[in-house]
C-alpha cells in the first residue's frame, strides 16, 4: 500500500510539475499543427476504452457461466442479467467511439 501511494503522489506531482507548460499567452491567427497528435491521442484512448470494455465482458461471460454451472435452475434468470450487462458495457464503448469521432 505505501508503494501504491508512493506511485500515486509521484505522478500527481509530475502532473502538477508539468502545469506550466500548458499556459501559453493567446496569439491571434494560431494555426493547429497538433491534428495527428489529437487523432492519435484519441485512438489510444478509444483503445483503452475498448480493452476495458473487452475485459469486463469477458469477466461478465465467466461469471454467468459459473453461475448457471452451479444453479442450473437459475440460468434463464442468469442469461437475462448477462445480457444487460452486456448491453450496458457495449454502450459505454460506443460512447467513446462517438467521443473520438466529436474530437479528433
Amino acid at each position: 500500500m505505501r508503494k501504491l501511494n508512493l506511485l500515486f503522489f509521484a505522478v500527481v506531482g509530475v502532473m502538477m510539475a508539468a502545469m506550466p507548460v500548458l499556459a501559453q499567452a493567446p496569439v491571434e491567427h494560431v494555426v493547429d499543427n497538433n491534428v495527428g497528435t489529437k487523432a492519435l491521442a484519441a485512438c489510444v484512448g478509444f483503445a483503452i476504452a475498448v480493452f476495458g470494455g473487452a475485459i469486463g465482458q469477458s469477466r461478465i461471460g465467466a461469471a454467468a457461466c459459473e453461475g448457471a454451472a452451479r444453479n442450473p435452475g437459475a440460468a434463464a434468470k442468469i442469461q437475462t442479467m448477462m445480457i444487460l450487462g452486456l448491453a450496458l458495457i457495449e454502450s459505454l464503448v460506443l460512447f467513446a467511439l462517438v467521443i473520438v469521432f466529436a474530437k479528433a
